[in-house]
């Protein structure tokens, strides 16, 4: 379904597959999750897929994607089946001799601009799937459109950059499970979307919608994702989401300010709460200290122009039932911060001990990833006497801060990092690096300006030649 040389996201693609019940949707999200992460795994030991980026990326070679779409097509006996036209210069829904035997139907990366009426509507009685992601150019879709496609279950619109608004017939699709609309244009959702009643996942982020108003309707909901979008946390969403029994994984933007008050509002919803994107209220002076609370379900996090000069953790909290502090992002595993112009530090960072991504930029009093005395102070609270950090960490991407001088005091063992990249930190002299460090050095790649590698104060001459050969040098900006 997905065009040839195309990475798709592995998340992405079990959720469809949740959606169109190739996995049931009974199962617990994780289990689910975890059920499709082993199929996966089983087609890339098979040489049927291949894994790309930090692994969360996939792309299918030609020849099994070709020899998918022959299967799908009961051995080429019913090519209009399965539809693929991906990719290519097409500027119209393409045309079909019998919509009626349509199952599923993939038309991204075209040219089309706008899906119009036509005459009559397609009858679709049998398409599960329509994938129309990807289409840079897609502004509309005629509500005639939708009126014949009763089974339909997965409805992907996603990265079509200039869409900006769906039919009110989209209330027709009385069994659609999935909706993404995540990087449109749309600033709202039709009043029909409430009448979505079997939907189970629904992506808007980084659209411009500003309100869910009457997000509680949709009773099965399981998957909401609302980060980047313009709808932001407040107490009349949190209430709706109260509402949503069913609810399982959340991604939200929430002020600073109201980041402590608000997710322990409610255990259950806060433990939904996976994925954070969170800043400064606008025209509203700076707390000197963001308070975040220990969440042991958190998955990733975005801190964005947060004034505050440090990140204050509240370990006993509701949402958190790990044993130790040091456990209390145990599931945390993607950070990016930027523009926090007040942090000095980043040691709050030992507790989150499988992270596996980390961003940090554009933060100009930024000295430290991991403090040495504040690490010590959390061992000495823990009673242990030592911590190695980053040890499942695969990315590390540090750019333009000025101040940065130290990522901790020592070399690590960073058994894991394929990706380490350093731009514009002209004080960071000395790498947690050591001749033993980093598993398979000739997988790793270290991006950084030419001038900057000759300043670097190695652990030795061990290291050096260890570590310069994956150097891959930029020209300064």
């Amino acid at each position: 379904m997905f065009p040839e040389d195309h990475f798709f996201g592995k998340v992405r693609l079990i959720e469809h597959w949740i959606c169109e019940g190739f996995i049931d949707e009974k199962e617990r999200r994780e289990r689910a999750l975890n059920l499709g992460y082993a199929i996966l795994g089983t087609l890339v030991r098979a040489s049927l897929l291949e894994e790309a980026g930090n692994s969360s990326y996939l792309k299918i070679h030609d020849v099994v994607r070709d020899m998918g779409q022959w299967i799908a097509s009961d051995l080429g006996k019913h090519k209009e089946r399965c539809i693929v036209q991906t990719d290519i210069g097409l500027c119209e829904i393409p045309k079909v001799k019998k919509w009626k035997d349509v199952r599923k139907m993939s038309l991204m990366g075209t040219s089309i601009e706008k899906i119009s009426e036509s005459s009559p509507p397609p009858d679709c009685p049998e398409l599960t799937t329509l994938l129309l992601g990807r289409n840079a150019r897609l502004t509309t879709i005629s509500g005639d459109f939708f009126w014949s496609m009763p089974r339909l279950l997965v409805l992907d619109l996603s990265r079509c950059y200039n869409f900006n608004g769906l039919p009110e017939q989209i209330s027709r699709l009385s069994s659609l499970r999935c909706l993404d609309l995540a990087q449109t244009q749309i600033d709202r959702l039709p009043v029909g979307f409430q009448e979505l009643k079997m939907l189970i996942h629904l992506n808007l982020e980084e659209t411009k919608v500003v309100s869910c108003d009457g997000i509680s309707n949709l009773s099965r909901l399981r998957t909401l994702k609302l980060a980047e979008s313009q709808v932001w946390l407040d107490m009349s969403l949190m209430r709706e989401l109260q509402l949503l029994k069913h609810l399982e994984f959340v991604s939200i933007n929430i002020f600073s300010s109201l980041v402590g008050k608000l997710l322990l509002y409610d255990p259950r919803v806060g433990r939904c709460i996976q994925h954070i994107n969170t800043t400064d209220p606008p025209e509203e002076e700076s707390e000197q200290v963001f308070v975040l609370p220990a969440m042991d379900t958190l998955r990733s996090i975005d801190i964005w122009s947060c004034g505050g000069r440090e990140i204050e953790v509240v370990e006993k909290t509701s949402l958190n039932k790990s044993p130790t502090i040091l456990q209390c992002f145990s599931n945390l595993v993607e950070v990016r911060i930027g523009t926090c112009d007040g942090l000095k530090d980043l040691t709050w960072l030992l507790l989150a001990p499988n992270l596996t991504s980390l961003c940090v930029l554009q933060s100009k009093q930024l000295e430290e990833i991991i403090s040495k005395d504040k690490a010590a102070s959390i061992l000495e609270e823990t009673r242990n006497d030592t911590v190695v950090p980053f040890n499942n960490l695969k990315i590390i991407f540090l750019a333009d801060l000025p101040e940065l001088k130290s990522i901790f005091w020592s070399a690590l063992p960073f058994e894991r990092l394929k990706y380490f990249s350093v731009m514009e930190c002209l004080k960071l002299r000395k790498l947690p690096l050591d001749s033993k460090s980093i598993l398979k050095v000739e997988e790793f790649d270290f991006h950084c300006e030419e001038e900057w590698i000759q300043g670097i104060e190695w652990e030795d001459e061990a290291t050096r030649n260890r570590f310069l050969p994956s150097f891959n040098r930029r020209a300064p900006h």
